[in-house]
């Protein structure tokens, strides 16, 4: 038995980093990604996105405090 020949679409080439991913989403589809603990967000930007994830999702679950500073 042979191996494949081929590299079947989505397998194998180049892997985009997770930041591509969210600049792509963000380009093409108007999704946001943006982790609270970002360290290029001000604190007011920080505190925006903790009450725009609770006001959609919900609060978060304990001991997931944003911890500032990092």
């Amino acid at each position: 038995m042979t191996g494949m020949r081929f590299t079947p679409r989505g397998y194998g080439g180049h892997r985009r980093d997770p930041e591509q991913v969210k600049r792509d989403g963000w380009h093409e589809q108007g999704v946001l990604a943006v982790s609270v603990d970002d360290h290029r967000l001000t604190w007011p930007e920080r505190e925006l996105v903790e009450q725009l994830g609770t006001k959609l999702y919900g609060k978060r679950p304990q001991g997931r405090e944003v911890r500032y500073g990092r």
